[in-house]
């Protein structure tokens, strides 16, 4: 039986729910209170823009010049790779403080085998990819069987991996790479449809990715809401993802007017899209944060904390490795101070990205953003001219304020 309501009374809920599930005078309300809800996340990329956008005004539109900002992605490829494998370590309770020194002793390996025994350099990526894994392994071993804090394991690290990269190198320099190694960091995609002043090819590929993503977000739209549980007002939904198709375009239109997309910006793209699939769509990814989130209750469970933590430790290690090669690459040569002082720009990043401290908290993207707000800060301030002593105190200060946000954000949760 149809419900009705009489005139002047005030309407049924039925009457008041649109087609979606949601309430009609609630959309601006309802969109304000998921977005305090979801504050950790949004905010952050809120953060970004505004970032952007005072650098882009104060740099008298220097920032967002096309060849700026493809010089943005490669100097900032190495931290990015990095952040993804540093995000898993932390969700899951700890952290590698070796990451750095890692990079440096990878990419003093791959010149040694490259340029002084000749090995050929794919070759000697998938070794040095291995060794990476390997040193991640062993660390993780001793953070994961024997419990010791990865603090303290991972500084030990710090001060082997520095040292054995002084010996591999004897204290010099060595390069240059081939010219074929170099193009994983310094090559661009190639224009397969002949354009002439903007690369075709790289532009369309950009527009498909945009496209794709679009797709996924409504995609997984329907299903919430087939299933009862959209929790996500349809306004914010459709402002948000339109806004995201426009940026990539953008970017990509950007990027196109110069050489079009660097190839590592494609290796960057690929490692986004796998650890955002493997971190929010399969078990392993769910354990993950379980262990974050109370490591006792999840072993309880079933859940084999030991191994995981395991596998994140080896997984930062093959990581640090990729960034190694590509560090060394950009360089065309290895130096013995390479990586110094990175460990701390990547932690950073995962942190200004939105992680928690303790561990369960945090995402993918999130630490992309906080690589990348990083990334356009040094690039911002460098522009303008500031010191490199000024940009440590701001980078500093950035970082304190993300973890007293974090901390207060807890404690409202409370």
């Amino acid at each position: 039986m149809t419900e009705t309501t009489a005139p002047g009374a005030e309407p049924s809920r039925a009457e008041r729910t649109r087609a979606d599930g949601q309430p009609a005078e609630s959309q601006l309300g309802g969109s304000l209170r998921y977005l305090r809800r979801h504050l950790r996340e949004f905010g952050i990329l809120f953060a970004l823009i505004v970032i952007m956008a005072f650098f882009q005004v104060a740099t008298d539109g220097i920032l967002l010049k096309p060849v700026n900002l493809t010089n943005l992605v490669l100097q900032n490829s190495y931290i990015v790779i990095m952040a993804i494998g540093m995000l898993l370590v932390i969700v899951c309770g700890h952290i590698d403080l070796s990451v750095g020194s890692v990079l440096g002793f990878i990419g003093a390996l791959a010149a040694v085998m490259i340029v002084q025994w000749e090995i050929p350099f794919l070759l000697a990526g998938l070794l040095c990819l291995i060794a990476g894994a390997l040193i991640g392994a062993a660390q993780g071993y001793w953070v994961a069987y024997f419990g010791i804090p990865s603090f303290i394991v991972t500084l030990a690290g710090m001060l082997v991996f520095k040292g054995l990269t002084l010996w591999a190198l004897a204290g010099q320099s060595v390069g240059p790479f081939p010219e074929a190694f170099r193009l994983i960091s310094s090559g661009f995609v190639p224009d397969l449809l002949g354009g002439e002043e903007l690369n075709l090819f790289s532009l369309l590929l950009v527009v498909a990715v945009a496209a794709a993503v679009l797709a996924i977000a409504v995609r997984t739209r329907r299903r919430q809401v087939a299933a009862g549980a959209a929790d996500e007002p349809l306004a914010f939904f459709v402002a948000k993802n339109l806004l995201i198709f426009a940026a990539l375009v953008w970017m990509g239109w950007l990027m196109a007017d110069f050489r079009g997309l660097p190839n590592v910006f494609i290796v960057m793209a690929l490692l986004i899209a796998i650890y955002s699939f493997v971190t929010s769509r399969t078990t392993v990814g769910r354990r993950i944060y379980a262990i974050g989130g109370n490591a006792k209750a999840a072993t309880l469970s079933g859940i084999n904390a030991k191994r995981l933590t395991f596998l994140t430790f080896a997984n930062m290690g093959m990581l640090a490795a990729l960034a190694g090669v590509v560090f060394a690459a950009r360089l065309n040569t290895a130096t013995p101070k390479a990586g110094l002082g990175f460990e701390l720009d990547v932690i950073a990043a995962v942190f200004i990205g939105g992680a928690s401290m303790s561990g369960g908290v945090g995402t993918v993207i999130g630490a992309v953003v906080g690589a990348f707000i990083m990334g356009v800060m040094n690039n911002g301030m460098s522009i303008l001219g500031i010191g490199i002593d000024w940009q440590q105190v701001i980078k500093g200060l950035v970082l304190l304020a993300a973890v007293i946000f974090d901390v207060m954000n807890k404690k409202k949760g409370a």
